[in-house]
């Protein structure tokens, strides 16, 4: 008993110290967590988001023409509901550093919402082509269906372009959350920032970083373990790191990136229909139909070899990407 009340004495002493640690001042001693965003509710409204994107994918009921718009209304209402309310909060803390948000943020919260979900239509457009750009550039894939339900890429890039679409209205903290809730889940870290075209295939995923103003053309593909990143990070006079300044690479329509391949600076630009081998380190512009490939010479040492193809060939290239493309359609 003595030992308990020993034990429990020193326990006391120690949730005194750590409360005192709270006087500090620093960023991590705020109490206004409960002024936050809320995490959980994030993740479930952008998992009825998702739901509303492949609904016939993630579905427990049967669905049909007559039932459709009732199960969509569900989900979306739900999210609108759950997500104008989170960006209302986020944008009071980001104004006021917590507080209850003010009718000009749940305005701004319900408007950002609605804009967003209108865009559904076209994100899943969008997604369409993602998911057929896997089926017909991976063997190992043998259906659209085994891609959605199973590719840890799809996963990222959907979360990706409903984040991206919260990004670009200014929605503070929500987009973030929502891109680092699918790092977590999937190996991916692609942020909502980033600027990608249509039909991003990358395969395997995990590791693969891709940095806030890194642009991506149609037809890219990104293999395991590829980071887009920055080469420095510009600061002003005072040493505040700049955020307008772009920082991270260019790849143009149809690059193929290879496993572990790193490409720094934000203005280095991969041109057109150029293939960048496994593990190389690449901070330079290289012109459209530019291949890279990167050899180990023992101790530790290796070399990158450069080779460019001719117009012929670049056009060649495409009209065999084409052509295989549309057999891979046909299957």
């Amino acid at each position: 008993m003595a030992k308990a009340e020993k034990g429990h004495r020193r326990l006391e002493s120690i949730i005194d110290s750590l409360a005192a640690s709270y006087d500090s001042g620093r960023t991590i001693d705020s109490l206004e967590s409960a002024a936050l965003p809320n995490k959980r509710k994030i993740i479930e409204a952008l998992d009825h988001v998702v739901s509303s994107i492949y609904l016939g994918f993630y579905s427990t009921r049967r669905l049909n023409s007559n039932n459709l718009r009732h199960y969509l209304g569900e989900h979306m209402h739900s999210s609108y509901e759950l997500l104008s309310r989170q960006i209302a909060r986020a944008v009071a803390y980001q104004r006021e550093g917590g507080g209850e948000p003010a009718a000009q943020d749940r305005e701004f919260g319900e408007k950002a919402v609605l804009d967003v979900l209108a865009e559904l239509p076209r994100l899943r457009d969008a997604l369409h082509l993602d998911v057929e750009a896997a089926v017909t550039s991976d063997p190992a894939a043998t259906n659209a269906e085994e891609v959605i339900y199973s590719y840890p890429a799809i996963d990222a890039i959907t979360v990706y372009r409903v984040a991206h679409e919260f990004y670009l209205r200014g929605v503070p903290l929500i987009p973030r959350i929502m891109s680092e809730h699918a790092h977590s889940v999937t190996g991916i870290d692609l942020h909502p920032g980033a600027t990608v075209g249509r039909s991003l295939f990358i395969d395997h995923g995990t590791g693969v970083v891709i940095g806030e103003t890194a642009v991506i053309g149609d037809d890219v593909k990104i293999y395991q373990g590829v980071t887009l990143g920055a080469l420095t990070i510009p600061r002003d006079d005072k040493g505040q790191i700049i955020t307008t300044v772009k920082r991270h690479p260019t790849l143009e329509d149809r690059v193929t990136i290879y496993a572990s391949a790193i490409i720094l600076g934000g203005e280095t630009v991969v041109g057109k229909d150029s293939v960048i081998g496994g593990n190389v380190w690449l901070t330079e512009s290289v012109p459209a139909g530019t291949r890279i490939t990167y050899s180990a010479t023992g101790a530790g040492q290796g070399s990158q070899t450069v080779t460019s193809l001719s117009d012929a060939q670049l056009s060649q290239g495409r009209t065999r990407s084409r052509r295989d493309s549309k057999a891979a359609d046909g299957r």
